[in-house]
């Protein structure tokens, strides 16, 4: 078995295709990622499994594996992990996931959005435009770039969770670019397909980095170094002045706009 904690987890799912359904029991989710070059054991450790789950899944991974022996399952030792609800963030990454509350509410009121979708009247189109700024603007300007040019420096960046976190964000500005095109031939069809998309992307994208990839960074940050986040985005807020209040006005316009009064924590 100790072989397999160091192979790529999606070999192992296309030699066991049972193995998917094991991790998606455990709520690791390996098989939508499109990078899927984690090993085994890596997964067990950015999942931050408890111990009795770490040997659940691995004694049923084994029987997948070996189904007619008893085999020895390694035992990797792991801190319990926390619910979503109980996860404790440091400061710097409260910033970060403050930040995807906003991203969320735009997230959630895209169904809304796209009923009401209109190209044939530039008061509707401009709607459409203003958008998509908040997604240059705030979510990937403001978010994805605290993510890129400062946090993601503090990790080896080929590690496959933040090559799969790159990956999400590159698709995402596709869309956007996909969102324009179709707006300039008053494509209506083409500019929902995309915003479904979108609106799909960045919910897996955003539970990844809350549930997951910012935990795990706290985990392996020194206090010194969450120091220096905060830090550093700071002055990245500082930079782009009262951009992030007047982005937060336009979703709270938007919201009453769609006449949605739903809060998305």
């Amino acid at each position: 078995m100790e072989k397999y904690l160091n192979k790529n987890i999606k070999e192992i799912i296309k030699q066991f295709p049972e193995v998917e359904n094991i991790l998606d029991e455990y709520n690791v989710g390996c098989a939508p990622c499109s990078i899927g070059s984690c090993l085994l054991n890596d997964i067990i450790e950015i999942h931050h499994l408890s111990s009795e789950q770490e040997q659940g899944l691995m004694a049923r991974i084994a029987r997948v594996i070996y189904p007619h022996r008893e085999v020895k399952i390694p035992k990797i030792k792991r801190e319990p992990q926390a619910s979503s609800k109980e996860i404790r963030y440091s400061p710097a990454m409260e910033k970060l996931v403050s930040e995807h509350v906003l991203i969320k509410r735009l997230v959630a009121m895209i169904p809304e959005f796209i009923d009401n979708l209109d190209v044939a009247s530039e008061q509707g189109r401009q709607l459409i435009v203003d958008g998509i700024d908040f997604i240059r603007s705030y979510a990937d300007k403001y978010h994805h770039a605290k993510e890129e040019e400062i946090l993601f420096k503090y990790f080896d960046e080929n590690l496959d969770i933040i090559k799969a976190m790159y990956e999400d964000h590159e698709k995402a500005r596709a869309r956007v670019r996909a969102m324009l095109k179709a707006l300039a031939k008053k494509d209506k069809e083409a500019i929902s397909k995309q915003l479904s998309a979108y609106q799909e992307l960045l919910t897996e994208h955003i539970k990844k980095e809350d549930e997951i990839l910012y935990p795990w960074m706290d985990r392996n940050l020194s206090i010194t170094q969450i120091g220096e986040l905060f830090s550093k985005f700071n002055e990245k807020d500082k930079e782009f002045g009262d951009a992030p209040k007047r982005c937060g006005e336009f979703i709270n316009n938007l919201e009453e706009k769609l006449k949605l009064t739903e809060v998305i924590k």
